[in-house]
C-alpha cells in the first residue's frame, strides 16, 4: 500500500497539467499519482499516457467519458490504494519543500494511531498579484500534534477548510461512502464538508503546501462564470444543508464549524444572486432561503439573523448596494476570487 494517493482530475488540461504532475513526482514511490482523464478532447490523454509509461510504479492513468470534476474524483477514489488521499486539480501544484515535510509527517503515524484528516496551508496564486494570500490555520488549530474537535477554536468569518488544505484517511472516505455529484461544478465544497461530519482525530502541519491558481478566463470560480452556473452553486448549497446530520454525541466545536461553513457557502450564493440582480435571480435567492428554513429552522434562524444574513437581506436597491459594497471590501481584504 502506498502512503499517499494523489488524484489529479484532468479535463482539457494540456496547457498546464505537466506543471502540476511534475510538482507531485518528488514524492517518489511513497506516492501514487492517479491521473483521471475526464473525456478530454485535446492532448490530455496522450500527455497522461506519456507520464504513465515513464513512471509506471508511481502513476496510474484512467480514461473515462466526461463526468465532471465530481465524477473524476469518484473514479480516482475507486482506483486509489493509498492510506491517505489528496486531490490536486490539474491547474494547481504543490510546493516541493512543504511536500517533503508533509510526507515525512504522514510516515510517522502508526497504523493504530493515525488522524482521520490532515490539514496544511494553501496559497492563492492569483494571476498578476505580486503579494500572495496564504490561508493558514494556526489561529484555530493546534500545530504538530493529534487533536480532536474539543481543541478547535472559533473560525473567523471567511476562514474555512477547503479541499486544498485537506488530506483524508482513505478508510474514512470509504466509511462515509463519499460519492460526489457528476456534471456539477463546486463539488469541492461537498468534498470538504461531508466527510468532516465523520472526522474524530486531526493533525495540522503549518506549511504552505498547496498552490491554488486563479487567473484562467474560463475558470469555474471566476465571478461571471459562477453567476452563469448559479444553479449548480445552489444545488451544492442545498445538498450541504440537506445532508447536514447532527447527533447528540457531536461535539459543539464540530457543530459550530459545520454551521460556519454552510453559512459561508450560503452567503456566496446570495451575493452572486444579488450581483446578477435580475428578478429571476432575486427570486432564486428567496427560494434558497426558504429551502433552508423548511429544511432546518434552527440553521435558518442562526444564519438569517446573524450579521451576514442581515446584510444579505437589506431591502430595496439601496440595500443590495450596501450588501455588495460589504462583499467587495471583504473580497479585497481577504484576496479571494
Amino acid at each position: 500500500m502506498k502512503l499517499l494517493s494523489i488524484i489529479v482530475p484532468c479535463y482539457n488540461s494540456q496547457e498546464y497539467m505537466r506543471h502540476c504532475i511534475d510538482s507531485l513526482l518528488p514524492g517518489g514511490e511513497d506516492v501514487e499519482i492517479v491521473i483521471v482523464n475526464d473525456g478530454s478532447s485535446d492532448d490530455t490523454a496522450d500527455i497522461a499516457e506519456g507520464y504513465g509509461k515513464k513512471y509506471p510504479n508511481v502513476i496510474k492513468v484512467i480514461h473515462q467519458k466526461n463526468a465532471g470534476h465530481g465524477g473524476a474524483i469518484n473514479t480516482g477514489l475507486q482506483i486509489s490504494t493509498g492510506f491517505f488521499i489528496k486531490v490536486v486539480d490539474s491547474d494547481d501544484w504543490v510546493d516541493t519543500e512543504a511536500y517533503s515535510k508533509v510526507l515525512d509527517t504522514l510516515k510517522q503515524f502508526p497504523v493504530e494511531n493515525h488522524p482521520d484528516v490532515f490539514f496544511s496551508n494553501y496559497v492563492y496564486e492569483k494571476e498578476g498579484k505580486r503579494r500572495k494570500t496564504i490561508v493558514r490555520y494556526g489561529s484555530v488549530l493546534p500545530k504538530d500534534r493529534l487533536f480532536d474537535w474539543s481543541d478547535v477554536r472559533r473560525f473567523r468569518k471567511g476562514q474555512y477548510l477547503l479541499m486544498h488544505s485537506i488530506i483524508y484517511r482513505r478508510g474514512l472516505l470509504l466509511k462515509c461512502n463519499l460519492r460526489l455529484p457528476q456534471h456539477t461544478f463546486y463539488v469541492d465544497n461537498l468534498y470538504a464538508f461531508l466527510p468532516l461530519q465523520h472526522v474524530r482525530t486531526m493533525y495540522y502541519l503549518d506549511v504552505d503546501f498547496y498552490r491554488y491558481y486563479i487567473g484562467r478566463a474560463d475558470q469555474s470560480v471566476q465571478e461571471q462564470i459562477m453567476i452563469k452556473r448559479i444553479d449548480q452553486q445552489l444545488y451544492v448549497n442545498c445538498q450541504m444543508v440537506s445532508k447536514l446530520n447532527f447527533n447528540a454525541e457531536m461535539q459543539p466545536q464540530k457543530k459550530a464549524y459545520l454551521l460556519h461553513y454552510i453559512e459561508i457557502v450560503t452567503m456566496v450564493s446570495s451575493v452572486l444572486l444579488l450581483r446578477a440582480g435580475t428578478n429571476e435571480h432575486l427570486q432564486k435567492k428567496k427560494e434558497l432561503w426558504q429551502f433552508i428554513k423548511s429544511a432546518d429552522r434552527q440553521l435558518y434562524n442562526k444564519m438569517r439573523f446573524g450579521f451576514l444574513g442581515q446584510m444579505m437581506h437589506i431591502p430595496g436597491t439601496v440595500g443590495r448596494s450596501i450588501s455588495l459594497s460589504v462583499y467587495k471590501a471583504s473580497k479585497k481584504v481577504v484576496g479571494f476570487n
